[in-house]
């Protein structure tokens, strides 16, 4: 079977390689709530399944003269696609484990910031999740891992660093947190908020706190409203880590928590709390570049902004008490996928195995409130 690999396809969308042409062969629905970046939907997945050779007529519009990457959700029914295309004389190939796959792409690229040390962030184009990783006098802190962390070993094998903690701004939940595995591998502290540790086992931190990383201060700043949980992270004076509470465009959900069983407040009281958190980050010192833990594109590092800028483009972040909470408790977006057994699990009160992690993870990033 003709494959690329995600890694393959993520490398040449990156460098603009308009080469071959990606043909997602899913359903219609399917393909507009997630596809790979770039990609044309030809919906022939029922005849696909049922009539593998009535699905010619919707394929062979297709022009002849091109590389096709056949499309789906695991590469099973778009491995025949391609086959029915290649018996046509097409070149024809398959993405390799179909979204699965590229959901699991990492792409990495370092940070502009004035620090003694070097800032990297990692982006999931596949599910808009960004995370990073601080390096400074050969020691290094991972934030917001993701559950695949070779991705974190070969950038600190790459710059020689000894990890010496890991960080979530909170218990996600839209993806499996990478965190507690990460730490435990390398018998260090993982450092999560108090209020979202139902079990995890956590090393606590809390508004104030100060952590040093070679030669970098990282202070917490405890910003709930998103999720009880939630923390900012200020790595001195000239990048801000934060989260979910506050996006380039958007801000944070406050309903998630509660309609997981996790929250005692509603989603009014979280608005206001959320409110309250963006005020603080509003009214700190300086311009630091916001680096929030999603994107809601597919993302390519680095994504990164002033927070003046961001104050100026984000309409969310500006508004007035009243306004926002009116709108983040009345025009409540769709759901993540999975959001509640992703959420226990990041809290610590549920157990997964690998293949469930996998499985609860597919689909779009939905935790901006917009």
């Amino acid at each position: 079977m003709a494959t690329l690999s995600p890694e393959t396809v993520a490398e040449r969308l990156e460098q603009d390689d308009d080469g071959f042409r990606l043909v997602d062969v899913r359903d219609e629905s399917d393909f507009e709530e997630w596809h790979v970046p770039g990609s044309e939907n030809v919906d022939v997945y029922d005849e696909l399944k049922d009539d593998p050779d009535a699905a010619l007529e919707g394929l062979e519009a297709l022009p002849d003269d091109e590389e096709i990457v056949t499309v789906c959700a695991a590469g099973i029914l778009a491995a025949d696609a391609a086959k029915l295309l290649r018996e046509q004389g097409y070149d024809a190939k398959t993405l390799e484990d179909g979204m699965n796959g590229w959901a699991r792409v990492h792409r990495h690229a370092p940070v502009e910031a004035d620090l003694e040390g070097d800032l990297i962030q990692v982006a999931r184009p596949g599910t808009g999740c960004l995370s990073h990783v601080l390096i400074s006098a050969g020691e290094a802190a991972v934030f917001e891992p993701s559950q695949y962390t070779a991705e974190y070993e070969a950038i600190l094998a790459e710059y020689d660093a000894d990890i010496v903690g890991v960080f979530d701004t909170h218990a996600h939940a839209d993806h499996v947190s990478g965190g507690p595995a990460l730490a435990e591998t390398h018998d260090v502290p993982y450092y999560l908020h108090l209020a979202d540790d139902d079990g995890v086992g956590a090393t606590p931190i809390e508004d104030g706190d100060v952590h040093t990383v070679g030669v970098v201060d990282i202070e917490v700043i405890h910003t709930p409203g998103h999720s009880p949980g939630s923390v900012s992270f200020a790595l001195e004076d000239d990048a801000l880590l934060t989260g979910d509470t506050l996006f380039h465009d958007s801000v944070g959900r406050v309903e998630l928590g509660v309609e997981a069983g996790l929250e005692e407040t509603n989603v009014a009281e979280n608005a206001e709390t959320l409110y309250e958190s963006l005020e603080r980050l509003r009214n700190l010192d300086g311009n630091p570049v916001v680096l929030p833990a999603h994107d809601p594109g597919s993302p390519e590092p680095p994504v990164a902004a002033r927070l003046r800028e961001v104050e100026a483009r984000n309409e969310a972040f500006g508004q007035d008490r009243e306004t926002l909470v009116d709108r983040l408790s009345s025009d409540v977006p769709e759901q993540p996928a999975n959001f509640q057994r992703i959420k226990l699990a990041n809290v610590g009160a549920e157990r997964l195995d690998g293949e469930e992690a996998d499985e609860l993870e597919l689909g779009p990033n939905n935790c901006a409130a917009e």
